[in-house]
C-alpha cells in the first residue's frame, strides 16, 4: 500500500498488523494510561491531531484514549462479537472501591428509575443514552437490606463517555474482556452474565431475583419470575 498526503502530518500506525484494522469501520488507536477520562473519535488527518492533544492531555494527568473511525458504515456491519461491549465504571468512592459495576445509584425524590438510571450513567460514567421500550432487564429484592435493586439495557448514543467523581475509569468491555474477579456486587456480576447469555440466544426476558444475605456472610440469589415463561391465565 501506497499512502500520499500533502499535509504535515505525522503517522499514527507505525507497526505492522496481520489485521486490516481500517476494514472494521473503527478502533483503538492509542491510550495513554489505566485511568481513562475521555475518549476522543477522530477520522482521517484528524487522528494524528487527536494524538496530539491525547498526549497533551496526559502531561496535566487527564489520561484519554483515541478511537479512530475511518468509516461508521464498515463499523455498523461488524459482528455482535465486535460491536457488543458494555460500560463499567471502576468504583472512585466506598463500598468497592477499586472495583468494577455499572452505572448505577440512589434514586432521588420524585424521580422514576428508570430516569434515575439516566442520571447515574450521565453522572458516573459520562455517557448518554438510546433508550428503547424494552429497556427493563432484572429486578433485584435484598429484603434483608430493605433496598430493591432494578438494571436496565440501552445503547450508547456516542462513544463520548468519561469518569465522573464517583469513577475512577470507565471501559467498554467484551465478555472475554469482563475482570470477573473485580465484579463490585453479585447483583452486577449476576446482570452481566444474564445479559451475554441472552445475546447469544438475542432474547432479553425480564428476570426478578430474590437476593439473600447469610449470616456466614455468603450471598445467595434465587431466580423468582421470568416474563419468557407465563402461566396458563397470561396471553
Amino acid at each position: 500500500v501506497i499512502a500520499l498526503t500533502r499535509q504535515g502530518i505525522n503517522p499514527v500506525r507505525i507497526e505492522n498488523s496481520p489485521i486490516n484494522k481500517s476494514s472494521l469501520g473503527g478502533y483503538e488507536i492509542l491510550r495513554t494510561g489505566d485511568n481513562i477520562r475521555l475518549t476522543i473519535i477522530s477520522s482521517g488527518s484528524e487522528t494524528s491531531l487527536a494524538c496530539d492533544i491525547c498526549h497533551k492531555l496526559a502531561t496535566e494527568s487527564i489520561y484519554s484514549k483515541v478511537i479512530s473511525m475511518p468509516c461508521q458504515e464498515l463499523f455498523d456491519q461488524q459482528s455482535e462479537v465486535y460491536k457488543n461491549k458494555i460500560l463499567l465504571c471502576k468504583r472512585a468512592i466506598e463500598p468497592r472501591k477499586g472495583k468494577w459495576t455499572l452505572p448505577a445509584g440512589f434514586m432521588e425524590n420524585g424521580e422514576s428509575s428508570l430516569a434515575g438510571a439516566i442520571r447515574e450513567t450521565k453522572e458516573e460514567a459520562g455517557a448518554e443514552l438510546i433508550i428503547k421500550p424494552d429497556s427493563l432487564y432484572t429486578l433485584f429484592n435484598l429484603p434483608t437490606i430493605n433496598q430493591v435493586y432494578i438494571f436496565f439495557r440501552a445503547e450508547l448514543a456516542n462513544l463520548n463517555f468519561s469518569a465522573g467523581v464517583e469513577s475512577e475509569e470507565v471501559e467498554l468491555y467484551q465478555e472475554k474482556e469482563i475482570p470477573w474477579s473485580e465484579i463490585a456486587f453479585p447483583v452486577v456480576k449476576t446482570t452481566i452474565q444474564q445479559y451475554f447469555e441472552d445475546t447469544r440466544s438475542g432474547h432479553f426476558p425480564v428476570r426478578m431475583f430474590n437476593v439473600r444475605h447469610n449470616e456466614d456472610r455468603t450471598v445467595s440469589t434465587e431466580l423468582i419470575s421470568c416474563n419468557e415463561v407465563q402461566s396458563p391465565d397470561h396471553s
